[in-house]
């Protein structure tokens, strides 16, 4: 059905008939959250619609697929399965969490990540705030608790071989928690996956500013793909890690456009590894750490905590 608006003769006060459906893996809160400007959804499952009754008699059709949704006082849409990832890791004063032992963190945020379409799902890297993505690597921590969820993996194109005959890609959009100021391009980047006929994957980042992207076409930040089991500095647990090592890769085949590897400029030349943990169905996020090529030296962490999303509009 697509979607379409009619005006109908109901009075200004709004009504609400919900559908409620258990998960066995929801933790136990005690309600969801109430939003004060929200006037009220019907759901029809049988004509496989959402209808919005608004305040001003209006009354907005749309595809059952957009998912049940409030209108902002500045017009804009907020989806409540976005909502629900956002109270989950930074849950409001209302939202009491019972015994945390009696369900996995982990395990319901990646559920509820999942339940955001993949179109949308970009959405989190302005709803995230800094604080909430470092607060996410911590729930992403109690994934390895689960042995079934450890077997998980975001990215498709760790799952299959690489076609003999192509260069499979995997675009991500990155935000960090913060990063210092002489490479603040950090602080928004995006970020290259691919996977080459030798059997390795390789990666670049490319910042989010013109002036970044202009001096990384001369020294482009690409690094190795490497599975590794704790993060070095602090033996927590993760899934995988980028190495950017000196910068000089050996790749037979590069991405069309993708310029030759050279080694890297300060600081990514100084053994800075980014260790990555999986958070849901292509969303992970990361800590980024320059280790040092000194045994003397300490090693210490490059930014804030790195939310990465995968840009399903630019998958080849």
């Amino acid at each position: 059905m697509n979607p379409a608006t009619t005006t109908a003769s109901t009075p200004s006060w709004w009504w609400c008939r919900q559908t409620r459906h258990v998960h066995p893996h929801r933790p136990p809160f005690i309600h969801r959250p109430t939003y004060p400007h929200f006037r009220g959804l019907g759901l029809y499952s049988k004509k496989r619609v959402v209808e919005s009754r608004l305040g001003n008699g209006t009354v907005s059709l749309t595809n059952w697929d957009d998912k049940p949704f409030e209108i902002l006082p500045n017009g804009k849409r907020s989806y409540f399965d976005e909502q629900d990832v956002v109270a989950f890791i930074d849950p409001p004063n209302n939202l009491i969490p019972l015994d945390p032992a009696s369900y996995n963190p982990a395990a319901y945020l990646w559920k509820k990540i999942e339940d955001i379409p993949e179109e949308r799902r970009h959405r989190l890297l302005q709803l995230l705030k800094p604080r909430l993505i470092s607060m996410a690597w911590q729930i992403a921590g109690t994934r390895y608790e689960d042995p079934k969820l450890v077997k998980k993996s975001e990215s498709t194109l760790l799952m299959i071989n690489s076609d003999k005959d192509d260069v499979k890609l995997e675009y991500y959009n990155c935000r960090t928690s913060g990063g210092p100021m002489p490479i603040s391009w950090i602080n928004s980047f995006k970020k290259v996956i691919f996977s080459c006929n030798d059997g390795k994957t390789y990666g670049r980042l490319i910042g989010g500013s013109v002036l970044a992207a202009f001096a990384e076409s001369f020294a482009p930040l690409y690094f190795t793909m490497t599975q590794l089991k704790e993060v070095m500095s602090t033996e927590q647990p993760c899934d995988f890690a980028y190495e950017f090592g000196d910068g000089v890769f050996d790749i037979k085949e590069l991405p069309l456009g993708f310029p030759r590897s050279v080694k890297h400029p300060y600081p990514f030349n100084d053994q800075v590894v980014i260790y990555v943990r999986y958070l849901g169905p292509g969303v992970s996020v990361g800590q980024a750490w320059q280790e040092g090529n000194k045994l003397e030296q300490i090693p210490r962490k490059l930014c804030g905590e790195i939310l990465m999303v995968k840009d399903y509009t630019s998958l080849q």
